[in-house]
């Protein structure tokens, strides 16, 4: 089966997509943000993720052996030493805390001349929580049939003192119509 094969090819052969991807890996982990077309960010995100999740590995090995390896590794990938020396030196302790998620994609205008999709990818900094903040995920509820027997029965018992009380007052009293 060729379940989970899929990758973003874009429309290019594997050499010419392997050296654009690092050039582009390069870039963002030099600049911490960079713009380009939607389709180029969004086969970026996993292709640098991987590459600062061998950051974040040899960060904490505590074996130089090892450390040299997941350094090698990256360095394969990225082609770039200066890029790779910036991700193993200062940026891998950013992302020590984060379990995932170390790029945003936005989405920008079309650009002019072609109308292509344009996207800014920027890797997310330690300070910012995002969506994975603890103190504001909801609690799942633990049954969803009990809120709604609940609010059935508080509609009827509202319902019907409204409407004794509007026969009972009416009356006694004075209409405000003029024409009664």
């Amino acid at each position: 089966m060729r379940h989970r094969k899929h990758q973003h090819t874009l429309g290019v052969k594997k050499e010419h997509r392997s050296a654009l991807l690092a050039n582009l890996a390069s870039a963002l982990i030099r600049h911490g943000r960079i713009q380009t077309t939607l389709a180029k960010a969004k086969a970026l995100r996993p292709f640098v993720e991987k590459i600062i999740t061998f950051a974040k590995k040899a960060a904490a090995a505590q074996d130089k052996a090892q450390k040299l390896h997941l350094r090698r590794l990256a360095l394969a990938r990225l082609r770039d030493e200066s890029a790779a020396r910036i991700l193993f030196n200062e940026r891998a302790e950013e992302f020590k805390n984060r379990d995932g998620g170390y790029t945003r994609i936005y989405k920008l205008v079309p650009r002019k001349g072609d109308a292509a999709e344009r996207g800014l990818i920027e890797l997310i900094p330690a300070s910012d929580k995002g969506y994975r903040n603890e103190s504001k995920r909801r609690k799942p509820a633990s049954k969803k049939a009990a809120p709604k027997s609940s609010a059935k029965t508080t509609t009827k018992k509202t319902a019907k003192p409204a409407v004794a009380a509007t026969s009972e007052t009416a009356p006694t009293e004075p209409s405000e119509n003029p024409k009664e």
